[in-house]
């Protein structure tokens, strides 16, 4: 019988908020646990945003496996985060013509009739992008899709745990004779950062570290210095009040992953963990102080980065994988995983020899781009990015002024040095402008110069 998946999807977990991943600091036994029986991927990007709601696009990139400028229907007057292309299927829609029996539980902040073709069943279901933990609306699984408001509910207990508690019963109830796909997504650890007191008392504010980039404030405007999530604390930033945030922050990982961890015991419980494929990811990072920023609206690593670990059969246990990939690059690799064959169409590519440990090769460039106006071509901030091994241009455009910013990352991890005007950079700076306009052109990137391929 082909393999069953297990998906678990965090929401704004940033890549090295994990204990051995990166951040000793955060107490993640499950998700330590999870890595050393599997492999880490540990440089898998986002493509960014074209929303302030950064999970809308980065959801349907990951499901669709189509890249962001090409993962929404067109409009007249640009690309909008809504609706999704009607004639993209989603790898829980291909599993389930398989014969597959898919199951959705948790967050789906995209269209309600793309959930409905793509799960057989679930719960707890969560049409929107954020509210209190301890009053999520919640929609039971309807097999006719329809959904209406009325028949939203709110949630008696906390996200995490109610989410959990449903993949159990899905877990527990399913026959042993079908391969299944539980896609479980969470609603931690994105504000309002709230853990419950077992978990927010592990993290005393005043023991917090300040990271190595933190800032009072950003050092220039970059279009979206006041955007909701930034209004989240007072410019300029007070230390103390980012301690608290983090602190929090942290709180909320480790609560989420306890219940991971009552997820993975009830699958080894199920008698299904031999022939489960885990996947632990999320739909973005966070800044949370880090260069004078607390929310995911930019291009730095902190927010385009995420936790990638994958464990079961024919996954190498205790592996690292530092090669660039996306995050819509898990579409054809659970396909591949399945024995099926990812469209045509699809934009992603198969982590499956990197997983394997066939061939460790993987992409040798990333772009991402974000632009907080919900319809491009109508607005004056833009952010792009490129990275191409440890070189990473950022080019900001606000109010028609251009900023670079460039970073070596491999001595440089944290984005503090910028090296955009140092002249023992200035031909690796030309070589990678041009390679931004290339890639913006390859994306489709509605706002791009002219560039020679």
């Amino acid at each position: 019988m082909p393999p069953n998946f297990l998906f678990l999807i965090a929401d704004d977990h940033r890549h090295d908020a994990i204990g051995s991943l990166g951040n000793p600091a955060v107490h993640t036994p499950t998700l330590d646990a999870l890595a050393a029986a599997g492999t880490a991927l540990t440089s898998a990007y986002i493509m960014g945003s074209t929303s302030n709601a950064v999970c809308m696009p980065s959801r349907a990139m990951l499901m669709t496996g189509r890249s962001l400028f090409r993962v929404f229907a067109p409009n007249p007057e640009g690309v909008s985060p809504y609706p999704m292309d009607p004639e993209i299927p989603t790898f829980p829609q291909l599993l389930r013509g398989a014969g597959y029996r898919t199951y959705g539980v948790g967050k789906w902040h995209n269209e309600p009739e793309f959930f409905a073709r793509s799960f057989d069943g679930g719960g707890s279901i969560f049409f929107g992008g954020m509210s209190d933990h301890d009053a999520v609306p919640l929609h039971d699984f309807d097999p006719d899709g329809a959904y209406p408001r009325e028949s939203m509910t709110v949630g008696d207990g906390y996200s995490t745990e109610m989410f959990v508690d449903r993949a159990i019963q899905l877990l527990r109830d399913h026959p042993a004779d079908q391969p299944f796909c539980i896609y479980t997504a969470f609603t931690s650890p994105h504000d309002p950062r709230t853990p419950p007191a077992e978990f927010a008392e592990m993290y005393p504010p005043e023991e917090i570290e300040l990271p190595p980039n933190f800032a009072r404030m950003h050092p220039f405007d970059n279009g979206h210095l006041h955007g909701r999530d930034e209004s989240l604390a007072a410019h300029p930033r007070d230390p103390d009040e980012v301690r608290q945030h983090i602190a929090d922050y942290y709180g909320m990982i480790s609560h989420l992953d306890a219940h991971i961890g009552r997820l993975l015991d009830a699958l080894d419980a199920s008698g299904h963990a031999e022939n489960t494929i885990v996947v632990y990811t999320a739909d973005h990072g966070l800044a949370v102080g880090q260069h004078g920023l607390l929310g995911k609206q930019n291009v730095y690593d902190h927010s385009l980065r995420v936790p990638l670990i994958v464990r079961g059969p024919g996954i190498p246990a205790g592996q690292r994988h530092e090669g660039l990939c996306y995050l819509h690059d898990i579409f054809p690799t659970i396909l591949d995983l399945a024995g099926l064959q990812a469209p045509s169409e699809c934009e992603g590519a198969s982590l499956v020899p990197a997983l394997t440990g066939q061939d460790a090769a993987m992409r040798d460039r990333v772009f991402a781009a974000f632009q907080r106006s919900q319809d491009l071509g109508c607005d004056d901030s833009t952010q792009r990015m490129v990275r191409r091994g440890d070189l990473k241009l950022i080019e900001t455009c606000m109010a028609g002024r251009k900023h670079l910013q460039l970073f070596n990352l491999a001595e440089d991890a944290w984005e503090t040095h910028n090296l955009a005007d140092d002249p023992a950079y200035a031909e690796r700076l030309a070589t990678m402008r041009r390679l931004l306009d290339c890639e913006r052109q390859r994306a489709g990137d509605p706002d791009t110069p002219g560039a020679d391929a």
